[in-house]
């Protein structure tokens, strides 16, 4: 969504023309395969480990829940998730940050300060979405070694999980004039 909002606002003029259809598809199949393969060698390793316990102290399948159950030493396979969590979350991170940079950069260029705050709050909404996920990506991944908090981790895994999904299509319904007119309709 970076990628879209940095071509909206750089280049509105061009925008069909760069976001065409194989652009996306690439876009998707880039994040797919991103999300994916680099998470095989962990995934085949995991698999293959001994548990003594069957019952995960978390929500869903996590990784640091799952090798706490584990009878052998998993020290290796946490590092090996570090540098795998720390390269794709830094990546990202960086090529969101990075696009909201020549957004920010782009907009500043712009002449009148209604056109200013129009632009930009077409993209704040979705960056404060993209710092609370990757804040809470970051806490729960990018760790040298496991956590055994895993009540913390349940509340922070929530939060990506759960919270950031829910606000994000809420925050761009109250931006639509149509429902900012429903929900006036509906409380007065």
């Amino acid at each position: 969504m970076s990628y879209d909002r940095y071509c909206a606002v750089c280049n509105p003029l061009r925008y069909k023309l760069i976001m065409s259809g194989p652009v996306c598809r690439n876009l998707v199949l880039a994040c797919w395969i991103m999300g994916f393969f680099p998470n095989l060698i962990s995934t085949f390793k995991i698999a293959n480990l001994k548990f003594c316990d069957r019952n995960i102290q978390h929500f869903f399948c996590d990784l640091s829940p799952l090798m706490q159950l584990s009878c052998q030493n998993t020290n290796k396979l946490q590092t090996l998730n570090f540098f795998t969590a720390s390269s794709i979350v830094l990546f990202s991170f960086a090529f969101t940050l990075g696009s909201y940079v020549r957004i920010i950069m782009t907009i500043s260029t712009i002449p009148s300060f209604n056109g200013k705050s129009k632009a930009f709050s077409t993209c704040a909404s979705h960056l404060a979405v993209v710092l609370i996920f990757f804040g809470a990506v970051a806490f729960v991944y990018v760790r040298p070694r496991a956590s055994t908090d895993f009540e913390i981790n349940k509340v922070v895994s929530a939060v990506y999980i759960v919270v950031t999904p829910v606000v994000n299509p809420l925050i761009y319904s109250f931006r639509n004039k149509d429902v900012k007119m429903a929900i006036k309709k509906l409380l007065f």
